[in-house]
């Protein structure tokens, strides 16, 4: 063997044994969900009850997996405050949130698109001083045909003394101390938002039984990816100025993706860009989606993300949707987030006083 080729070699095998060890080395300091928490905030109650959080999460990822093999596919029977038919998995997961965070010792309401009032933990010795609205189980209407569901929550502190009410909880987004969704996919992912701190996404190691950090999150810079995410088949009852706005995207060589569920539709936009809209309509005039548990929370996480959340024509006038103060713990309000380049764009036709008979 010539000089160069001993060299050669050496070289190959030095590099391969120098990516084994930084393999290792990767291996032995990965940062944990418990891990960032405590090095986040002292806060040992909060601490606490995002813990108690990931692990329902982790419990409902495992009911998806096995929820043909479970005979959990299909219908429960019954339907949920907001009306919609229940599945078995939207039971099973509801009941998984609630027993966790009622015996968490951290929370004093919670509220649940699967029930119709506020739970309120009336036993001091349970009782903290946290409220958390959540959507169990968001896009269940894919469960039966293996499309991304997922998890969406957030997190108020309680301001009042004694036994906990819903007005503890319908309060402005402004007052959201936490908010996370976690996507039930080909991975689990966790993706948390501190109010302040940025976003962090997180991905469940199976091996591990632990949510692991992998990166930051943020729109990317310019508004990423030309993608627009709405229900076309409500094309029929938006107003004039949603109407041009998505005539817009199309004619400019947007790509049009829409799941079908709030989760895996918003996750994509932030990774990507784009937009992702569920606007008011002319039969549905607050809109689809709730304010409490699935608005509020994704609001903050776009904002956070570098993005903008509006609920576009709402009641007459267009409002940033944080800024909103709900009435009633169900309430429905109309989304549009995503990029700056794009929800600015829809705004903005509004604004020029495009006719909306909404």
């Amino acid at each position: 063997m010539c000089i160069r080729d001993r060299v050669s070699t050496q070289s190959t095998g030095y590099l391969r044994r120098s990516m084994e060890t930084s393999a290792l080395s990767s291996s032995a300091n990965f940062l944990t969900l418990t891990r960032f928490l405590m090095d986040l905030t002292a806060d040992k109650e909060l601490t606490i009850l995002m813990g108690t959080l990931a692990l329902a999460c982790k419990a409902t990822s495992r009911a998806c997996a096995h929820a043909g093999i479970a005979g959990l596919l299909g219908q429960a029977g019954d339907q949920n405050a907001s009306g919609d038919d229940q599945k078995k998995l939207d039971v099973l997961s509801n009941d998984i949130f609630v027993n966790a965070l009622m015996n968490s010792g951290t929370c004093a309401v919670l509220v649940s698109e699967e029930n119709d009032d506020p739970i309120v933990v009336e036993d001091p010795n349970k009782r903290g001083s946290f409220c958390v609205a959540f959507d169990p189980l968001d896009g269940s209407s894919n469960i039966d045909c293996n499309v991304s569901t997922g998890t969406i929550f957030a997190v108020y502190k309680k301001e009042t003394e004694g036994v906990g009410t819903a007005a503890d909880i319908l309060r402005t987004g402004e007052d959201i101390v936490a908010a996370g969704y976690c996507m039930y996919g080909a991975a689990t992912e966790l993706v948390l938002c501190f109010k302040g701190e940025g976003v962090n996404r997180f991905a469940l190691d199976m091996s591990l039984g632990e949510f692991i950090h992998f990166e930051r999150m943020g729109i990317p810079e310019g508004g990423g990816k030309k993608i627009y995410s709405c229900n076309e088949g409500n094309s029929s009852k938006w107003d004039p100025a949603f109407l041009k706005a998505v005539d817009h995207f199309r004619e400019t060589g947007y790509s049009a993706r829409y799941v079908g569920s709030m989760v895996a539709d918003v996750h994509r936009t932030l990774l990507y860009g784009g937009i992702f809209m569920y606007p008011a309509d002319s039969k549905s005039k607050n809109g689809k989606l709730r304010v409490l548990y699935e608005g509020f929370p994704m609001a903050l996480i776009v904002e956070e993300c570098g993005g903008l959340a509006s609920t576009g024509m709402f009641k007459g006038a267009v409002h940033r949707m944080l800024e909103l103060v709900p009435t009633d713990i169900h309430e429905r309000c109309p989304v549009i987030v995503g990029s700056v380049r794009d929800v600015k764009y829809v705004l903005d036709l509004y604004d020029m006083g495009e006719a909306a008979f909404l």
